[in-house]
């Protein structure tokens, strides 16, 4: 202490300069930087008491830990809810929370409603301070406060992880607005990254007859139907037509439903009027899973096909890179 107190005022701005300059150039890193938090813990610690709840967080570590050893990657740390985790590049980190989606909607489809882990997800690309073991800096301190305001069952990546994606990646994803966060001097450019796995949740439907093809809006009941609205009244959010009307006509007003139950995607048939998934009648009142692929008749004059997203090209493949691919 001694030797400092005697430094003079213009020695000690050197020597800070000349430690702030080695501390960068022997830990400053560019890396990937991610957050996955539960969504509502608490009321689920209130509701089926603290064990139960600590084998939720549980299991949330353990699914990372098995996506991880699948791509790459680490988790850095936990706090209660949540898992900071950190990876050399963009595509390793989106291909990381992708397969730990895939082990969740997996260990949710055995489990009971209530029992569902539902996570959200923010990822960022920027400077860390790291020596292998401790990651720390602003851009983790900006990815933890994306990851608070983000939205059940999302991945949000900021505009510098948007910019490090792969070409045909970012095609899928969803522009935002701007985002205001407290303590940061302007808005965040944030983009939503669908991460469900295509192969298994269709996005688009194709009317067979006519070869039109709607996207399914993102929202959690879609409706499907002849009937366009009534006095001001919505009608169906996919509205079926076909060139005939006599044979438009025998598609009831409101057909059947599809609703998004993570980790599914459900058909329920509101129709007295024949509805076959897949070669199979679906009664009124009655459902079946859909799957990218699956091929809907109703009434035997319109067939319907489930596909997966486009990429760039045109092909029904992936929107967000799958483990290994």
């Amino acid at each position: 202490m001694l030797e400092f107190d005697r430094l003079s005022l213009t020695d000690i701005i050197r020597l800070q300069n000349e430690l702030s300059a080695t501390l960068a150039r022997r830990f400053e890193r560019l890396q990937a930087v991610a957050f996955s938090d539960i969504v509502e813990s608490t009321a689920y610690f209130t509701r089926f008491g603290d064990e139960a709840g600590r084998r939720l967080q549980q299991h949330h570590l353990d699914l990372l830990e098995g996506a991880l050893g699948q791509v790459g990657g680490r988790i850095v740390d936990t706090a209660a809810d949540g898992a900071f985790l950190c990876f050399p590049d963009v595509a390793t980190g989106v291909q990381a929370l992708a397969a730990f989606h895939d082990l969740r909607a997996d260990a949710n489809a055995k489990l009971g409603d209530e029992h569902h882990l539902v996570t959200r997800a923010a990822l960022h690309w920027g400077p860390v301070l790291t020596d292998g073991v401790i990651v720390t800096g602003e851009s983790v301190n900006l990815c933890a406060r994306v990851t608070a305001a983000a939205a059940p069952e999302t991945l949000l990546v900021t505009r510098a992880a948007f910019l490090e994606l792969p070409g045909p990646t970012r095609l899928h994803c969803r522009a935002l607005p701007p985002l205001t966060l407290s303590g940061l001097a302007g808005p965040v450019e944030l983009f939503d990254l669908p991460w469900r796995d295509p192969s298994r949740f269709p996005s688009r439907v194709r009317i067979e007859e006519t070869g039109t093809e709607v996207a399914l809006p993102e929202q959690p009941v879609i409706t499907f139907g002849r009937l366009r609205g009534v006095d001001g009244a919505p009608g169906n959010d996919i509205v079926l037509e076909l060139p005939d009307p006599a044979r438009t006509h025998q598609i009831s007003r409101w057909h059947f439903e599809v609703r998004r139950e993570p980790p599914r995607l459900v058909l329920r048939t509101l129709s007295t009027q024949l509805t076959e998934v897949d070669g199979a009648v679906v009664p009124r009142g009655h459902e079946r899973d859909l799957a990218v692929g699956t091929v809907v008749t109703l009434a035997r004059v319109m067939t319907l096909r489930f596909l997966a997203p486009q990429t760039g090209d045109g092909d029904d493949t992936a929107a967000v890179p799958r483990p290994g691919g």
